[in-house]
C-alpha cells in the first residue's frame, strides 16, 4: 500500500451548521499565504495526498471534504445547490485565513467553485490554479421547464430509495473500482485511497462516503452569462490545467468542447495554460510528481519569491 511521505491531520470545524472535517498538512508560516485544496465530485480531501507528497516545498495545506463527501457531516437536505459550495468555503477561509488571502487550487468540480469563487471574492484569492474545471455546456431558457420537471422526479426517486451509491464487499472492492475509474491508477495508490473514499457499516459492507443526492441533476440551468461575469472580476493570476486526455471530449460528445473553454477563459484577464501528458481527468493520481512541479512553478514565478 501506498506510504504517506506527509503525514496529514484532521479538524473538525462548524461551518454553516454543519460539523465540517478538514484534512490539515504541514504549519503555518509567517509571510507564506495558506495553500487551500478542494477536491471535485465524488472525491474527498485525502485525494490530495500524492500531490502533497510531490512538493518541493513544505507548504500549510488546507483541504475540506465538501457538504455531502467524506467524513464532513451530512446537511439535512434532500439535493445540493452550487451558491452553497462558494459559502462554505468563504466561511473556511475566515476560520483557517482571517483577512489573508489564500492559493487556491481546484480540481474539477472543486475548479468550477474556485474559479466562481475567485470572482465573487477576488480580494481572498492570491493565486489561482484550476485543474479541469471547465463549467458545463451553455443553456437556454428553454430547457428551464423540461429541466425542473427532471429534478423533481430525481427528488422523487431519492425520496423512494432509488439513488444510491454502489457498495462493496471488501476494501478490495472499492480499490477495483477506483482502478476501473481510473486505468492509470496503481493498485498501491488505490488501496490507500479506498480506506478514504468508503466507510465500512455495522454489516461489514463498504460505503462510498458521498450522499446520493450528489446525482440529483441541480434544478437552475448553467448561465454561462453570469460564470464570465465571475471570471471578469477575478484579480489572481490563474493558471489552468489540462490533463491530456480529452475528458471534455468524453463527456459532451462534441455539446461542448476544449475550444469553447478557452474562449471563456479570454474574460480572465490574467491567465496561462499548463498540460499533464499521459494523464486523464484525475490528474493529481496520475501524475503527482508532475503536477506538483507544475503548481509549485506557478506560484513561484507569480509570488517572485520561493514561498
Amino acid at each position: 500500500m501506498y506510504q504517506p511521505k506527509r503525514a496529514s491531520r484532521s479538524e473538525f470545524v462548524p461551518i454553516r451548521n454543519l460539523r465540517y472535517h478538514v484534512r490539515l498538512w504541514g504549519e503555518r508560516k509567517p509571510g507564506q499565504a495558506p495553500l487551500v485544496m478542494v477536491h471535485g465530485w465524488m472525491d474527498v480531501a485525502a485525494s490530495w495526498q500524492f500531490v502533497v507528497d510531490a512538493f518541493a516545498q513544505e507548504r500549510f495545506v488546507i483541504a475540506p471534504d465538501w457538504r455531502g463527501y467524506g467524513l464532513t457531516e451530512l446537511p439535512r437536505t434532500d439535493n445540493y445547490w452550487f451558491p452553497d459550495y462558494l459559502a462554505d468555503l468563504d466561511f473556511l477561509l475566515d476560520h483557517y485565513a482571517g483577512d489573508a488571502a489564500v492559493d487556491l487550487v481546484g480540481h474539477s468540480m472543486g475548479g468550477n467553485i474556485a474559479m466562481l469563487y475567485a470572482g465573487v471574492q477576488p480580494q481572498r484569492i492570491r493565486r489561482l490554479v484550476n485543474l479541469e474545471g471547465f463549467g458545463m455546456a451553455a443553456t437556454q431558457p428553454e430547457q428551464a421547464p423540461g429541466r425542473y420537471a427532471k429534478w423533481i422526479g430525481e427528488l422523487k426517486a431519492y425520496h423512494r430509495g432509488e439513488l444510491h451509491l454502489t457498495s462493496y464487499d471488501s476494501l478490495e472492492g472499492v480499490a477495483g473500482r477506483l482502478m476501473k475509474n481510473n486505468r492509470r491508477l496503481s493498485r498501491d495508490k488505490a488501496e490507500w485511497l479506498a480506506g478514504h473514499w468508503a466507510r465500512q457499516d455495522a454489516d461489514g459492507r463498504w460505503h462510498v462516503m458521498g450522499d446520493p443526492a450528489h446525482k440529483i441533476v441541480n434544478a437552475n440551468l448553467y448561465r454561462v452569462d453570469e460564470v464570465l461575469a465571475s471570471y471578469r472580476r477575478i484579480t489572481a493570476p490563474v493558471l489552468s490545467v489540462e490533463a491530456s486526455d480529452d475528458s471534455l471530449g468524453h463527456w459532451w460528445k462534441g455539446r461542448y468542447t476544449l475550444a469553447e473553454y478557452h474562449q471563456r477563459l479570454k474574460d480572465v484577464s490574467d491567465v496561462r495554460l499548463g498540460h499533464i501528458a499521459d494523464a486523464g481527468h484525475m490528474l493529481h493520481h496520475d501524475r503527482p510528481a508532475e503536477l506538483a512541479a507544475l503548481i509549485e512553478g506557478f506560484l513561484h514565478a507569480a509570488s517572485g519569491n520561493p514561498q
